[in-house]
């Protein structure tokens, strides 16, 4: 081992086979990493916290002191009752930090949100990208600011009253900087994958490779007090063993929860629409606490936007019967056709036993903004009442919420794909196949913008003038009206989907739907519409423009692109 400037000799572990182990004196901020074999470079420590010149530098020794939450205790918020907002570190401030982040928390409190996702921030090559190219799971990207960066943002986060949840990625490493292989057996040709080799999670030495990322899971929460972990792409993980990581980790989270007696939580990303993703273990299940729903966000896409390329075509037919299905029984493909993917799809949700915030439910993401072709919110082309409309149907609704940066004033700024890869047949590479992937749909080349530009990163960054602009404005006031309902109103966080009671016309273009004694309309069309609500007594508790209070036969009016939402 190189430590400073002295070299230590290893020795095996007598307890722990496979694994070399020495004592040197280090301090806090001491640079060291690994001399393997005849390679005369040292390689930083897998298991490292910091790297400050980067994956390819060496680790520097990070005290545990410093890492220890000092402020406030975390937040008791159960899933049930959250409102989650993602955002990326880098795009969120012009600064792209946690401390400037840990700035603009005020607006967070002010909206009403409960927990803060943070997109992935582990350490990978370059200064800025999304974060899914780490190649250090158990560290932190130095110019966010390292793990003490962090370590603050969680301390200013829960001294606002706001939880904490972290986006990790255990299906891949990025491509370049990636030193695990050096090291053992991380990766295998076992499975094929869309990155190659797959992470070794049921090859000979997976034991300690699932200990590896097991472990880097289990950090985040306890060192640093992060209140719950987004788990990326839990469909694409290559695990044929009969107790599954998920499973592994999901049990060591429980764990982890009972002894410090903080509700911590895991979200999967899945595509799978599989319902055990989320159902006990002890009933077969993987026992992760909630996954995104993809499906409803598909479904109010299409009814918003018209949209049918892609996966959208299993919902575009009849996109407002899409949305009643996911609103009523979370997958729209349940063991249905899918055309995009020319198989039947899915498994049916048993509403009998699954609540609703085993679900969360969402306008926007990361991935539906940043994979388009253009990075195009849906501020870029919907109206104001559109917009509207939208944040009712996911704030009213049975999921758990969830937003991504901007949305709640309809953002101008776009959020695009971009990356800052230091190797230039990489940076080649990625440029060039976006711009094949999206000529196959018809863009020009020169339309797509260059991920490689600093330029592209620049226009995703958060327009914080914005904010208190006219429309931008009264959106906003309408988002912080919806979340404050969904606070003071126990039937909006009612997990009882089987209660969730749909109607609409699809010619017309219009929704409503009952959550307990609250009953929400939204018209998408531009006309407005006359609704019966079946029950008299309601009265308007909000609207995005003016609406008079039911008549006694119980008829609401409704103008085009408006929401209301009404109750006893």
């Amino acid at each position: 081992m190189r430590l400073d400037d002295a070299t230590y000799d290893m020795a095996p572990d007598p307890d722990r086979e496979g694994w070399w182990v020495v004592r040197a004196p280090a301090a806090d901020g001491s640079r060291y990493g690994f001399l393997l074999g005849e390679d005369p470079v040292p390689r930083p420590d897998p298991r490292g916290r910091r790297l400050p010149d980067g994956p390819d530098g060496l680790s520097a020794v990070v005290t545990p002191d410093s890492l220890v939450p000092h402020g406030a205790p975390p937040p008791r918020v159960p899933l049930q009752d959250a409102v989650l907002y993602e955002l990326h570190v880098g795009t969120f401030t012009p600064e792209g930090t946690f401390d400037a982040a840990a700035a603009r928390l005020g607006h967070l409190t002010g909206l009403g949100v409960t927990h803060v996702e943070l997109m992935p921030v582990c350490s990978f090559p370059g200064r800025h990208g999304w974060g899914y190219d780490g190649v250090a799971p158990w560290s932190v990207h130095e110019p966010y600011g390292g793990p003490a960066g962090l370590a603050r943002f969680v301390d200013a986060a829960h001294a606002a009253g706001l939880g904490v949840v972290l986006d990790v990625v255990h299906n891949h490493l990025g491509p370049s900087g990636n030193h695990l292989p050096a090291f053992g057996p991380y990766f295998t040709d076992t499975h094929h994958t869309p990155w190659g080799a797959a992470v070794n999670l049921d090859a000979p030495g997976s034991d300690e490779v699932r200990a590896y990322f097991l472990g880097s899971a289990l950090a985040w929460l306890r060192d640093y007090g992060i209140d719950g972990l987004r788990l990326d792409a839990v469909h694409a993980l290559a695990d044929g063993r009969a107790l599954t990581f998920l499973e592994e980790l999901a049990a060591a989270v429980d764990d982890l929860a009972a002894e410090s007696g903080r509700p911590l939580f895991l979200i999967a990303e899945s595509d799978r629409c599989d319902p055990r993703t989320t159902t006990a273990r002890g009933s077969g299940g993987l026992g992760l606490h909630a996954q995104w729903n993809d499906d409803f966000h598909h479904a109010l896409h299409c009814a918003l936007t018209g949209e049918s390329q892609g996966y959208y075509g299993d919902f575009a037919a009849a996109p407002l019967a899409a949305l009643a299905k996911t609103m009523t029984r979370a997958f729209f493909h349940d063991g249905t056709w899918s055309s995009f993917r020319g198989r039947t799809h899915g498994r049916p949700v048993d509403r009998r036993r699954t609540p609703a915030h085993r679900f969360l439910g969402y306008t926007q993401t990361h991935d539906q903004i940043g994979n388009r072709a253009l990075g195009d919110r849906l501020s870029a082309s919907l109206s104001p009442g559109l917009l509207a409309c939208a944040a009712t149907v996911a704030l009213t609704g049975p999921f758990v919420p969830m937003l991504f940066m901007g949305e709640e004033w309809g953002a101008g700024t776009p959020w695009q794909y971009f990356t800052d890869h230091p190797d230039p047949e990489l940076a080649e590479a990625v440029r060039t196949g976006r711009r094949r992937e999206f000529a196959a749909h018809g863009w020009k080349a020169e339309e797509i913008p260059d991920p490689q530009d600093p330029a592209t990163r620049d226009r995703s960054r958060l327009d914080w003038t914005e904010p208190g602009q006219g429309a931008h404005a009264r959106l906003l006031a309408w988002y912080r009206t919806l979340v404050t309902l969904r606070r003071t109103h126990p039937d909006l966080r009612d997990p009882d989907l089987a209660a969730v009671r749909v109607a609409y016309d699809e010619e017309r273009r219009w929704l409503t739907f009952r959550r307990g004694d609250v009953r929400v309309v939204v018209n998408l069309s531009p006309d407005p519409a006359t609704i019966a609500l079946g029950r008299n007594g309601v009265r308007v508790l909000a609207s995005w423009e003016p609406v008079e209070h039911p008549g006694p036969d119980g008829r609401v009016h409704v103008p085009g692109e408006s929401a209301v939402v009404l109750g006893p």
